[in-house]
């Protein structure tokens, strides 16, 4: 009696929604936490909540979703933490955009409305991203979802802000930091995105006190020169050291500012003396700190010249201001010269405005105690980092770290927990808000209006989301977690300051490996973007191909450290291998029985049997190395090697006599062997791809549980190892391909039976004379032939394998006459075509002007047609030998 079939087809859709489904219901994720055995814990980098999932995403989840599913294979309890980010800047931004179209302003509705209405927005639009990370079959807890400002990690975000001031490590200060004018907010130095731009260098002359002359200072924002304090020299440099302590009269507004000495000043850059802006650069900041100078501020917060800046450019946009200065620096005979001049310029992450350097009052956290230890633990290898280049970036970082700007001036985020007391101006901070003043007893209290950086909140993730501060059952038990997957950059924003926070408050590392993957890129390798119009939807590709042939797609092409070239193609050739699986397991069940023997290793018989367990043992052990070495593509590519051509192409092919002929020992010892090997296989396979494996798993006769998610890694069996049995299976592969070969070669319709006539001695003739069945059938021959004295006939087709001779007779088989004239005809049009090819790109005009890729293109083809006359060339030569 035959077992239950699998449909003719592989339809992804509809099976993909029933196991999500299954898994959900059946919380196949969700693991105990009893304290027992070994543990393995993941938290996901939580996407924004105004996100959609992207190629990154879908990369990142893939690799944690085979690394959580590997280890629930090793018998871990694991645990893989879901959970979504507030994104302060960008939810703000995405509901003042809705709100704009409504001819309304956050001003309008009131911060405490504005806040209920971002609320409702994430409500009804916050889902998205999860449900696109279900349907890519990520093996999370849903049970224990989380969100950076859900009531448990609200509570210890406060908690930690206020034991870190408790602690002198958050402070309030004047400081010069990044401000968008346009998202109104402070930004941190890695919120900040710096691009080239062709500007300008001005050379601006401004006139010595005493009369005896001028200095010249280069600057690319003229309009910023209304705000020196001070002009800078070099007290190293001969040319202007005599300066220093003199006065110099500043163009326009007439203020008299000092010479000053500093060796920061560079000799080489411009004209090597420095104008000097406290106010508006973060280097003459450090400058005027030291050096007492006035921090003058001519730009406000919202891209505007102040009152500072003087009557005629009070209110100008800093970009008018310019234009208009420069015209009145020229009038004056100030403005020496404009030279052009490529240099960095920083731009917001979110709105790609430029960003302006503002001083204002913020609230900063003390890093350095911080960082290292932070520092300290990747030295020691507390916690490591694949690939180990990335801990250089990492060190620099942490060495050259600068106190973090954690307030933000939005509404959207966790408000900072500070209190000023109107009656005596007391600062408090406080884990619950205060009724009254502790100093003085008044009630009269205003809370900061700032909200902290999101990556303050998302700093605590491996610990805050596992319930701390509360001692809970999960943090004893998956704290440290077991490793971070993410991308390069945010290995500062999120992965350092993640170290520190974990580090500082719960004494230990928050995981012990991070895997830092690369990114994925088009198939011409340029960054994927909606300006250049070549971003892949990843929900498009799953619709179209499948989510198991996607995630093969990029754990195939993951290798450590090398950016992923992404094309429908791939994919497309992926499915191709997912319907490979479905084939082959459909026609296993359809020559399996509803009871087959149960399988015992020690008792396998068979060269076939010998040799694919014997594989199998290779592939399970070089796959679960390569999972364990996060060598994705060394895993996938070992897979699809064993299940394509082991698998389909020979095993099946070797036991089909077996399998349809009448001897019922040998059916039913080939069923069991085959049902032994296509259970482990698709167990093998499931971290990849779980969807067609598991719909293939729940029809498997004599299975034990159903959920194959929770199936163990299949036992390592020594009794498997056959070593003779794969030499053996190897001559004899070699045997048939190089008969395959000469078939192949001269067009031989596979119809067409062939002799095969091996010059062999000992053991090796006896093995071919045993298996001439197994050849003739595979290799399509009526007859094999093999000892010593085999003499090569006349007209013949030849090979060697292992140092003997092969050969395929072929008179009356092949027209030599006529294959040779049909030889020449094709090399002479592929003569002609190639001399089209090289004769473009000979030409100059063509290599300089055509585009890079069209270039590219013909340079492939003609290496390909190339490659293609060599062969037939060879293969006529071969032909004109025979003749």
């Amino acid at each position: 009696m035959a077992v239950q079939e699998l449909a003719k087809g592989y339809e992804p859709q509809d099976v993909e929604k029933k196991w999500i489904d299954f898994w959900d219901q059946n919380k196949s994720f969700t693991p105990g936490l009893e304290k027992h055995g070994k543990t393995y814990s993941i938290v996901i980098p939580p996407p924004n909540v105004t996100g959609t999932l992207h190629m990154g995403h879908a990369l990142n989840l893939t690799l944690q979703d085979i690394l959580c599913r590997f280890h629930r294979q090793q018998g871990h309890d694991v645990l893989w933490v879901p959970g979504t980010d507030h994104a302060g800047i960008a939810t703000q931004n995405v509901v003042e955009k809705a709100l704009a179209a409504e001819g309304k302003s956050r001003e309008d509705l009131g911060r405490e409305k504005f806040v209920e209405r971002v609320w409702e927005w994430k409500q009804e639009y916050g889902d998205k991203i999860l449900n696109q990370v279900k349907r890519i079959g990520a093996s999370v807890d849903w049970t224990r979802l989380r969100f950076t400002m859900d009531e448990g990690l609200s509570r210890a975000v406060r908690e930690v802000f206020v034991r870190l001031y408790e602690q002198g490590l958050i402070y309030q200060g004047d400081y010069i930091i990044n401000w968008c004018v346009r998202c109104h907010t402070a930004l941190s130095d890695l919120e900040v995105e710096h691009a080239e731009v062709d500007g300008h260098l001005h050379h601006l002359a401004y006139p010595l006190e005493d009369g005896s002359g001028r200095v010249v200072v280069a600057t690319t924002r003229p309009e910023t020169m209304l705000g020196d304090t001070a002009v800078a020299v070099n007290p190293k440099d001969e040319r202007f050291s005599h300066l220093i302590g003199k006065k110099v009269i500043l163009p326009i507004l007439g203020r008299k500012i000092p010479v000053i000495g500093d060796e920061y000043v560079d000799l080489e850059f411009g004209t090597g003396c420095l104008k000097v802006t406290p106010a508006h650069d973060p280097n003459d900041f450090d400058l005027g700190r030291k050096h007492g100078l006035d921090a003058v501020q001519v730009i406000d917060d919202l891209g505007r010249m102040t009152s500072e800046a003087g009557d005629l450019f009070k209110g100008l946009d800093r970009m008018e201001c310019r234009k208009k200065i420069l015209q009145v620096l020229e009038q004056e005979g100030a403005l020496e010269s404009i030279t052009g001049h490529k240099h960095s310029v920083g731009h917001c992450y979110r709105c790609n405005s430029v960003v302006e350097p503002y001083v204002s009052r913020q609230w900063f956290v003390k890093v350095k105690p911080l960082a290292a230890k932070a520092r300290d633990a990747v030295a020691r290898k507390k916690t490591e980092i694949f690939p180990s280049h990335w801990e250089k970036t990492y060190f620099e970082w942490m060495d050259n770290i600068r106190d973090w700007c954690i307030s933000r001036q939005i509404w959207w985020g966790h408000r900072i927990p500070a209190w000023i007391c109107q009656d005596c101006g007391e600062l408090i901070v406080a884990r619950q808000d205060p009724a009254d003043c502790p100093k003085c007893s008044g009630a009269q209290l205003i809370q900061d209006e700032d909200v902290l950086d999101t990556w303050f909140s998302s700093a605590l993730w491996p610990f805050s989301t596992l319930g701390w501060p509360d001692r809970t059952p999960e943090l004893e038990k998956f704290y440290p977690t077991s490793v971070l997957v993410t991308g390069f950059d945010i290995l500062f924003f999120w992965v350092a300051r993640m170290m520190m926070m974990g580090i500082h408050f719960m004494q230990d590392v928050p995981f012990h490996h991070v895997y830092i993957h690369a990114l994925v890129r088009d198939a011409q390798g340029q960054k994927m973007s909606k300006s250049k119009g070549n971003v892949i939807d990843p929900l498009v590709v799953m619709d179209k191909y499948g989510t198991d042939a996607f995630r093969f797609t990029l754990t195939a092409f993951a290798a450590m450290g090398r950016d992923i070239k992404m094309s429908e193609d791939r994919v497309e050739g992926y499915r191709h291998f997912i319907n490979k699986i479905w084939n082959a397991a459909r026609f296993s069940l359809m020559n399996l029985d509803d009871e087959v023997q149960d399988f015992k290793p020690d008792n396998v018989q068979g060269l076939a049997h010998q040799w694919i367990l014997h594989r199998l043992e290779e592939v399970k052990a070089e796959t679960a190395r390569a999972v364990e070495e996060y060598r994705f593509n060394d895993a996938a590519q070992t897979l699809y090697q064993f299940v394509w051509h082991s698998f389909c192409d020979w095993y099946l092919e070797l036991i089909k006599p077996e399998l349809y002929g009448d001897d019922q020992e040998l059916r039913k010892a080939a069923q069991k062997n085959l049902l032994q090997v296509l259970s482990e296989t698709l167990i093998l396979l499931h971290p990849i791809t779980p969807f067609v494996t598991q719909e293939i798993w729940s029809v498997l006769p004599g299975r034990q549980e159903e959920d194959l998610s929770r199936v163990l890694f299949p036992d390592f069996q020594d009794q498997c190892r056959f070593p003779e049995a794969a030499q053996d299976m190897d001559f004899l592969q070699q045997v048939v391909t190089a008969a395959r070969n000469i078939r192949s070669e001269l067009n031989i319709a596979p119809s067409r039976k062939l002799s095969l006539l091996v010059r062999a001695t000992g053991r090796d003739q006896e093995f071919l004379q045993d298996h001439a069945g197994l050849i003739r059938n595979l290799a399509g021959l009526d007859s094999l032939e093999a000892g010593p004295d085999i003499k090569p006939p006349k007209g013949c087709g030849s090979s060697v394998v292992k140092g003997y001779e092969l050969f395929v007779p072929l008179m009356g088989v092949v027209d030599i006459e006529g294959e040779l004239k049909r030889l020449d005809k094709e090399l002479a049009k592929l003569d002609k075509e190639l001399g089209i090819v090289s004769k473009k790109l000979d030409n100059p005009g063509f290599l300089n002007n055509a585009p890079e890729e069209v270039v590219a293109k013909e340079q492939a083809k003609a290496a390909e047609m190339g490659e293609k006359k060599e062969k037939l060339a060879g293969l006529r030569q071969k032909l004109a030998d025979m003749g």
